[in-house]
Parts: C-alpha cells; structure tokens; sequence
C-alpha cells in the first residue's frame, strides 16, 4: 500500500500537504513528564487494549508500535516523514504509537501527552484532515475521559496547546515568493492574523526546498473550525501569490524557466554525488516546473515523497552501516537516479 506522501494533489500543486494534530490528556493519569515508568506502561498498555477494536475506523488498518524498542535512527526516520516530532523523539521512558498503513494517521501514546491524535493528507485538504481526526478523536473520548476543564478547554502537558489542543499546518512550496526582498516582512505580518510560518528545512534563505509551514498560534479563543479556516485561508493566499510571480516569470523569462528546470533534472538524473543542499534545491527546481507544468514525468511520482526519501537518517537506514558525508552524498545521488522517472 502507498504512503500518503506518495500522492499527489492534481488541483494545487504548490501546497503539499495538510495536517492536523490534537493533543489529549487522560483525567486518571498525571502528565507524562510526572508519570513513572510503572504508570506509564499501564496506561500505554490500557489504552492499546481499549483501542484494539480501531481497525476499520476511516477506513484504516493501524499497527501497534513500541517506540521505546525502535533505535534512534529508525524514531528519526519517523521525524523526516513528518510522523513523530523532535519532542517525541528525544523523550526517553516507555512510549508507543499506533500507525495506519498509509501512514497517514498516527495515535502516540505517552509522548509529550498521553495521546496525540494526528492526521496527514496529500495537497489541500484541511478540512478532510479535521474531520478525520474529529471523528478519531470522539472514538478515543467515548473509551477514555480526557482532562477537560469548562473554563479553559482540554488540559495539555504544555500550556501553549491548551484549549482545543489542536495544531493545524499546511506545507507550501514557495520558491519564488520567498526570493522576493519583501518576503521576510510578509511572514513577519502574519503573526497578527495568528498564524506562524517557518521554513520546514531551515531558515530564510538556509531553507533549502523553499517549503514553508503555515500553522496556528493559538489555541485558546477559535474553535477548530475558525483555526482550520484560518489556517487555510492564509496558505490559500500564499499559494495565489507565489503562482503569480511565476506566472510573471513565466510571461517575460519563459525559456529561462525551462532551462533552469531541465539542467536541475539532468543533474539529479545522472549526478554520482548531491549534497543535501544541492539536491533539495534541484528538487524545488523540479517540483515548480511540474506545477507549471514545464515538464512531464512519463509516469505519475510526488517530488516531495524524493525530498523526504534524500534526507539523512531516510538515506542511513538504506545503508547496513552508518555513512560518512561524502557516502551519504554519494547514497543521496544513487537513490535519485533510480527513482527520478522518466520524462515524456
């Protein structure tokens, strides 16, 4: 079965995927910071038990995994493909999650809260992400009480996330807007609409792949429907934006365009050796001219699902030992040889 980062959004190419996150609290328990490692298998133990029966739910066979057994470079692979986050990953002690075959939706237990209820879709989909983990998150209440309180919302380890307890994010490709001088200013602003955008593999112009995280920064005050709202609406803008510049670009500089697109694709085919830098600045290359539609694959294949598969510890499980650099360079260049398709 395919991942959810295999697919690929037909309608807008720009925004690559949608998720939503919530963070619950069961009332019998402390927090996981406070929980001892006895209580904490107890409770991973109980809920994988009350939870058996999720198989079907959206449609969906999960799989029980015991993060504590994993070795670090398997709990960061998890991290590259957007599934675990650094906290999670970091944090020591029993922890477990329960996984779907795509991939797409995830339950940890005992991470940073007793449960994280996650949903990832392919391109602009938020409000089918909310409603996922809306209807997972009523199957998990009606077996467990989550900490709530009437005032304040639901009780979350970390103070930030209490109210709705929901983190909503859409990824966007941004490589043209995000060259303009006036870009820095324009994420700035947007903290006043409430949302937060950063670059998902580095910062200003270190963010190589111009993907940029468009997410809420509250959530106390909005209901889940307004953040989602929010948070599409302000990716949607983004999106508009970047697609005019390109089709400016696209007016006056036409041949340029294809000419930069077409070498990214000739190195990326046949390089023996890629850096992270380089490659990732190839693919962005490459994702923008399939959106504007300078270059066709002979058969379907998601670029971003070529970002995830270069990075570090995605590379170093390929390997049956641990690479140096210059390996890692050499492994980075040999994997995209054998996935980059063909072209029309």
């Amino acid at each position: 079965m395919s991942s959810w980062y295999d697919e690929i959004d037909p309608e807008r190419k720009n925004i690559v995927c949608s998720k939503v996150r919530l963070a619950r609290n069961w009332d019998e328990y402390v927090f996981p910071s406070r929980l001892s490692e006895e209580s904490a298998r107890e409770m991973i133990g109980r809920l994988c038990e009350g939870l058996k029966d999720i198989d079907g739910q959206l449609g969906r066979r999960y799989d029980i995994v015991d993060l504590s057994q994993l070795g670090e470079l398997e709990l960061k692979t998890l991290r590259e493909k957007r599934i675990l986050n650094s906290s999670i990953v970091k944090k020591k002690g029993p922890k477990a999650m329960m996984l779907s075959e795509g991939e797409d939706v995830s339950l940890v237990f005992n991470g940073t809260d007793h449960i994280r209820i996650q949903v990832l879709k392919a391109g602009f989909h938020m409000g089918e992400a909310w409603k996922e983990a809306s209807q997972l998150d009523d199957f998990v209440n009606a077996r467990f009480s989550y900490a709530f309180d009437e005032k304040y919302g639901y009780l979350t380890s970390y103070p930030t996330n209490v109210g709705t307890g929901m983190r909503a994010a859409v990824i966007v490709h941004l490589p043209s807007l995000s060259l303009g001088k006036k870009f820095p200013s324009l994420i700035s602003d947007m903290g006043r609409f409430g949302v937060s955008i950063r670059g998902v593999y580095g910062e200003g112009r270190e963010n190589y792949g111009a993907l940029y995280e468009v997410s809420n920064q509250k959530t106390m005050g909005q209901t889940e429907t307004e953040i989602v709202d929010l948070v599409e609406k302000v990716a949607g803008q983004l999106d508009e934006q970047e697609n005019q510049v390109r089709m400016l670009a696209l007016k006056h500089h036409r041949l340029i365009r294809e000419d930069e697109i077409y070498k990214s694709y000739g190195v990326l085919k046949y390089a023996r050796r890629l850096s992270h830098k380089e490659a990732m600045s190839y693919l962005s290359q490459l994702l923008a001219g399939v959106a504007d539609g300078l270059i066709r694959f002979a058969e379907p294949r998601s670029v971003f699902q070529l970002m995830l598969g270069i990075q570090t510890a995605s590379l170093q499980s390929l390997s049956e030992r641990p690479l140096d650099k210059g390996e890692l360079d050499v492994t980075r260049a040999e994997y995209l040889r054998e996935r980059l398709p063909e072209l029309v």
